[in-house]
């Protein structure tokens, strides 16, 4: 317990040093919109991903037990890494006199991300099934 309390002492400590330097700095910080981007994680988090995350265990329910964390993990983290990259696949803040911006081909890189993603938990998946069945095999001897 009181090494919680530290933690919690250590990471208030630090959110107000990084509150105080955005105020002290804000003709650089441009502190409304960190407001407002801290604000829209929070929505995001609240509004589509909890909300999802009870949806995927919902619907991953009636999956064999030993097959349910590495499905939901595999589409929870999915999900994520979608939300965070939507933006940029959008192509949302390119302009057409700057090359160098988002310069990338993001939905592809998206699709092999998600597709490691999907082998992952087909992996995982895997190994967990060839445990089991030696662990049956070894009983049945």
């Amino acid at each position: 317990m009181r090494g919680r309390l530290i933690a919690y002492g250590a990471g208030a400590t630090l959110i107000g040093v990084g509150g105080v330097g955005l105020l002290r700095d804000a003709a650089d910080t441009h502190p409304v919109g960190w407001l407002v981007w801290f604000a829209g994680a929070a929505l995001v988090h609240d509004l589509l991903l909890a909300p999802l995350v009870l949806c995927v265990v919902l619907l991953t329910g009636r999956l064999p037990a030993s097959y349910r964390r590495p499905i939901r993990a595999s589409l929870v983290l999915a999900a994520s890494v979608s939300a965070v990259a939507l933006p940029m696949v959008l192509g949302l803040g390119r302009r057409a006199g700057d090359p160098s911006r988002l310069p990338q081909a993001y939905g592809v890189h998206l699709a092999v991300i998600l597709g490691l993603i999907g082998l992952g938990g087909a992996v995982a998946v895997a190994l967990h099934s060839a445990r089991l069945r030696r662990g049956r095999s070894r009983r049945s001897r």
